[in-house]
This record gives structure tokens, C-alpha cells and sequence, in this order.
């Protein structure tokens, strides 16, 4: 069964009155327990189509289905929900909240759920014993390393328990010991966890993880 079904789907952005075109007749079907890589230069459209798939996007023409729905046909409210429910967001970036410790930044996304206190409590804490951190529950990011950072990033990304994994250069901004481990960690999850990942990376040693690659190129599959 495919989780991802992105069928002919073009993007433009408009800069006053001229189309740059983004994405052209792209069509990409990702099975449930995949694991994509997606590679190509900068500027090929490959975070483009991450976030279209993500449904922080919306194509120009075309469809796309994830999970059953056309998130091309969405309006921003629904949007939002259906991503809260689907997706898990892995930046370059961690994106943590300086200001919040470890276990506060990973209950974020359940906040909106209608989970009670103490249902939140469990899965903050499975997500950081998946990820590893479960004795650093307590700490603040910057009292934490880049990777760590990173696998509270992670932590937070599958604490809903998402249909889809979304990646995007998720060992761009780490050493080369901190990357091999977050990249043990997606396998892990993908082969242990049944979860579906698109990641978007220019590194050949994270796109060997994957079990499929497929390149773009000026906005086409190669």
C-alpha cells in the first residue's frame, strides 16, 4: 500500500509578474515502510517536494495523497490538524525551545491532543527511551549536545505517532560521529518502528541508509 501518492504535480512561485517554475510534472509514490531518499543539487526543488508532501505547501496543479487524504484539497485549518496527526518534522535545525527542557520540548505536539496529563507523561517519556535520552529528561538544550539535540528533535517528531517521518538534511548540521548515529536512529525506526520516512539529504552517506533514492534535477526526476 502507498502512504505517498504524488501524481503530475507542478509548482510555481510568482515574483511579481514572473513564474519561476519550481517543481515540473513530478509523480512519486512512496510504499508504507519505505525509507526515501531524496538527493540532488541545491535549488533542484527537493525541499520543495518534502514540503508539499508535508502539507506545509500546496502544489500549483496536481495531487497528492498521503495516508488516504488529498492534502492538495485542504484549507489551512485542516492543514494544520491533518499534519498534527500524520507528520513528524525533522529539521537541519533541532528547532527546540531554549527555554524548555528536553521532556517539555518533546510534549509540545500533544498539547493539542486530547490526551490527559498523565497519557502525555508516558509517551514523552517511550519517545525519549526510543531516541535514547531517557536519563536526560531534565536538561535544557543548550546543556545538550548537537546530536542530542538533534534526538530530542526526533523524540518530538514521533511522540504523536506519525504516519510519515518527514527528514529534511537531518545530519547537515552535525560531526561526523553525531550524524552516523542519528542515521542508526532512523533505520531503527524505520525497521523497528514501521515508520515511513522521506528524507531530503546531499550527504551519500546518509542517502546509503535508504532504501530507495531518487534524484532531482532543475525541478524533474532524474
Amino acid at each position: 500500500m502507498s502512504i505517498v501518492n504524488v501524481k503530475n504535480v507542478f509548482k510555481s512561485y510568482w515574483r511579481d509578474s514572473m513564474e519561476i517554475p519550481v517543481l515540473r510534472n513530478i509523480s512519486i509514490e512512496v510504499p508504507e515502510g519505505e525509507f526515501l531518499g531524496l538527493m540532488g543539487p541545491s535549488g533542484s526543488g527537493k525541499t520543495t517536494l518534502l514540503n508539499l508532501i508535508a502539507g506545509i505547501d500546496q502544489p500549483t496543479k496536481g495531487s497528492i495523497v498521503v495516508a488516504g487524504t488529498d492534502v492538495a484539497k485542504l484549507n489551512e485549518s485542516q492543514l494544520a490538524k491533518w499534519r498534527a496527526q500524520n507528520v513528524g518534522f525533522v529539521f537541519q535545525f533541532y528547532n527546540l525551545l531554549p527555554v524548555l527542557t528536553a521532556f517539555e520540548n518533546v510534549e509540545l505536539p500533544l498539547l493539542l491532543s486530547k490526551l490527559s496529563k498523565k497519557e502525555r507523561k508516558e509517551h514523552v517519556e517511550f519517545a525519549l527511551k526510543v531516541v535514547g535520552l531517557e536519563d536526560r529528561i531534565k536538561h535544557y538544550p543548550k546543556q545538550l549536545s548537537g546530536g542530542q539535540e538533534q534526538r530530542v528533535a526526533i523524540a518530538r517528531a514521533i511522540v504523536t505517532d506519525p504516519t510519515l517521518l518527514i527528514a529534511d538534511e537531518p545530519t547537515g548540521d552535525l560531526d561526523k560521529t553525531s550524524a552516523e548515529e542519528i542515521l542508526k536512529l532512523l533505520v531503527q525506526l524505520n525497521t523497528d518502528f514501521k515508520k515511513t520516512i522521506v528524507m531530503v539529504t546531499h550527504d551519500p552517506r546518509a542517502a546509503e541508509r535508504a532504501h530507495t533514492i531518487k534524484h532531482l534535477d532543475k525541478g524533474e526526476l532524474t
